[in-house]
């Protein structure tokens, strides 16, 4: 494949943001290395892009540093740089009681959000100072969650106000390297992860109501807009939210 192209990483792209963000760079001319744990999903995401020539698809488990260390030297190894990482990969424990929670409940969500997080950014980072020229791009997934927290829900949200500590540093650490690092925070897309969100969740009163949602392929739109910036401008933070979610004022 052509070294010409810009070039982007999307963890967890067989499905939801990550399957809709992969789409909107490929639309806009991106070539896409598509990362995830089922490679069925990830090649099913190629397929229904616009250009699946331009979508290459690596099974990656984030959590693992062997995983993800051979994600970035084949993307090397395909296009010959790397532009931007879109550091999606997540996932969630059910809405159960803090007190109930497990620890292996505690540890799988951790392991993915926030180490995942961290060995996809500083893969990232040693590609991107390695290359010639240095520099690129890194967009970090930090949700709603990353602000505001749900009832029941200590480890997503621990995780994603760990990953905007996880963005300052490293926009900060990037700098001498001509690496940009921004954070995407999203509220309540429509994918399967969220759909309990139309269908009613428990709200800071304890009572179950539906919520508002949003197009994912408007995350989509949000991070090619974040990617389309030379890297001597930064979004640092940029939230793309369903307009009538309870996020702002009391509930």
């Amino acid at each position: 494949m052509s070294d010409a192209t810009k070039v982007g990483i999307v963890t967890g792209a067989g499905s939801g943001v990550g399957r809709a963000t992969a789409h909107a760079l490929i639309d806009d001319g991106w070539s896409v290395v598509l990362a995830g744990r089922r490679l069925d999903a990830l090649e099913e995401t190629a397929s229904l892009s616009s250009v699946p020539e331009r979508a290459l698809a690596v099974s990656t488990d984030v959590s693992d540093p062997e995983s993800v260390a051979a994600l970035f030297a084949k993307t090397v190894e395909t296009f010959g740089h790397l532009d931007l990482l879109f550091n999606n990969a997540g996932k969630n424990a059910p809405g159960i009681l803090l007190e109930d929670l497990s620890y292996e409940q505690w540890k799988s969500v951790v392991d993915v959000n926030l180490t995942g997080s961290f060995l996809c950014l500083q893969a990232a980072f040693r590609t991107m100072k390695a290359q010639d020229p240095m520099g690129g791009r890194i967009i970090n997934n930090g949700s709603i969650s990353a602000h505001t927290p749900r009832p029941d829900s200590i480890p997503y949200t621990a995780t994603k106000h760990a990953v905007t500590g996880m963005t300052k540093t490293a926009s900060l650490d990037g700098r001498k390297y001509n690496i940009a690092v921004g954070q995407l925070d999203i509220g309540n897309a429509a994918t399967p992860m969220a759909d309990r969100m139309a269908k009613g969740v428990k709200q800071a009163d304890g009572e179950i109501r539906a919520e508002a949602m949003m197009d994912v392929n408007d995350v989509g739109r949000a991070v090619v807009h974040m990617a389309s910036y030379p890297l001597d401008t930064n979004i640092f933070s940029l939230t793309v939210m369903a307009s009538k979610m309870p996020f702002a004022g009391r509930g």
